[in-house]
């Protein structure tokens, strides 16, 4: 069976089981005065629901990789057993809803502006994850079945020039944005979150791109200077807002009955170590969602990469081990918020100390804190900004500082502690100890054999990874 006859029939079969759940969400978004297609609005309402899984537990591999989590039971993942994870559902599921969309939109510039918009987000998901991915040819036609792996540059460069576009398309006049469960369509917050995107992705490439007149410096400026703006007040943060039932913010899930994942000493102690009140936040032990956790810093971090042994006797031993989250931010309705103002503004900071743009970088990097701190509830003390590891003092490691705060900004999302990690080494991470000796922190996932068998475009994207298709291998913006 051809690769892409696979994609259509997953997509349509998941439409089908998921429409009529969507109507939990309701209908606020619609515009009474328009003429609309439910089933329309709830392919982008499916999609939307679904983002926060790309943030949170799609896969947990990211998450275990950056060691913001630790496994407490099952092992496996944490010492770097070959994950043969599958990207063909995001192609059949959200990308192919998107473009769906779009196509009963076709006269909708908003519509098909968004729907431009979080397909960049996901493409961005699946590239850092992997490398080299189809991306110019996919979802293009059905007679194309075996599309082309594009270069991990090749994409990087195509997303960021079409959030350009669909940013720039985006108008009050464009038409109403149905199915719209973020911003409920408010066209200048879509035009914020995607000059926030274009610089987040501009800032992931400055290893390949260092000097400040260069490609991701100069992308990053014209998004800084767009006079739609970006995210810069938590009010303006791409974040769900979960009903609950059949659509629960997706760390509910996770301890719905069991709690194989931790909080990760790795994380519980760098907080320690800043003296950092976003720890009140950041973890829990309580397993009752219905009594949240009283504020606390004496969380207990759960070691990492642990033989299943070691990690059994380990929450034998301390039942009260820091689940990922505060018990009221992982309940059935709680936000999740997948970029911030607060991660925007590191962005910024960590750009600024580039010497990429004139931004002074101890204002931004402040604001960036202490907007984070907010968003979880917190206040900053003013102390903190004094302690030797967070005070900015025009030395040679004010950089890797500002890296820390935006690795500790993204917290719980897997895939950008991971991407900061493999970006700049901060912050310092050692393997596994229960891994196998020689062991190396994962840099890509690998392809699955279904690639090899449905698409023989692999093979030219596996001949340009040093080291062939391997864990271990780096992607491109990795080098």
């Amino acid at each position: 069976m051809k690769k892409k006859f696979l994609y259509i029939l997953m997509a349509v079969s998941t439409l089908a089981s998921s429409c009529d759940a969507l109507s939990d969400f309701g209908d606020t978004n619609v515009n009474p005065n328009a003429t609309t297609d439910p089933k329309s609005d709830a392919l982008l309402t499916n999609v939307l629901a679904g983002i926060g899984g790309y943030a949170s537990n799609t896969h947990y591999q990211p998450g275990l990789y950056a060691q913001y989590i630790s496994e407490t039971q099952y092992t496996d993942a944490s010492m770097y057993s070959l994950a043969q994870n599958a990207f063909v559902g995001f192609y059949s599921g959200h990308l192919n809803d998107l473009k769906d969309y779009a196509t009963r939109n076709a006269e909708n510039v908003n519509a098909n502006a968004v729907a431009t918009i979080i397909q960049q987000y996901i493409f961005q998901y699946l590239t850092d994850c992997w490398g080299d991915l189809p991306y110019s040819e996919a979802l293009k036609s059905m007679e194309i079945v075996t599309p082309k792996y594009d270069t991990q540059e090749q994409i990087y460069k195509g997303m960021i020039a079409a959030l350009k576009d669909a940013e720039s398309k985006l108008s009050p006049s464009g038409g109403a944005i149905a199915g719209d469960i973020i911003y409920g369509g408010n066209v200048a917050a879509w035009k914020k979150f995607a000059n926030s995107l274009r610089m987040t992705m501009a800032i992931q490439l400055s290893k390949r791109y260092p000097g400040a007149n260069d490609y991701a410096a100069t992308e990053f400026k014209a998004a800084l200077a767009d006079t739609d703006g970006y995210i810069k007040t938590n009010a303006d943060n791409f974040k769900l807002n979960y009903p609950g039932g059949n659509f629960k913010n997706p760390w509910r899930n996770t301890y719905d009955g069991r709690k194989d994942y931790a909080e990760s000493k790795t994380m519980t102690d760098i907080m320690a170590s800043l003296n950092d009140g976003r720890q009140n936040a950041f973890g829990g032990a309580n397993d009752d969602l219905t009594a949240p956790d009283a504020f606390t810093t004496s969380n207990v971090g759960f070691p990492y990469g642990l033989q299943r042994p070691d990690a059994e006797a380990f929450a034998s031993a301390n039942t009260n081990f820091a689940r990922v989250l505060r018990g009221d931010f992982r309940t059935e309705t709680a936000p999740y918020v997948i970029l911030s103002a607060g991660q925007v503004a590191l962005a910024r900071a960590e750009a600024a100390q580039r010497g990429w743009t004139t931004e002074t970088v101890n204002t931004v990097y402040r604001e960036g804190i202490t907007l984070s701190f907010q968003q979880w509830g917190a206040n900053v003390p003013a102390t903190y900004f004094n302690q030797s590891g967070v005070v900015l003092n025009g030395g040679a490691g004010d950089l890797n500082k500002v890296i820390l705060q935006r690795y500790i900004s993204h917290y719980p999302d897997g895939r950008m502690g991971w991407n900061i990690w493999r970006k700049s080494a901060v912050p310092t991470l050692t393997p596994a100890p229960g891994a196998p000796a020689g062991s190396t922190i994962p840099r890509r996932f690998v392809f699955t054999t279904l690639e090899y068998s449905t698409n023989p475009n692999v093979n030219e994207a596996v001949a340009r990874l040093e080291g062939g298709d391997k864990m271990s291998s780096r992607i491109w913006w990795d080098k």
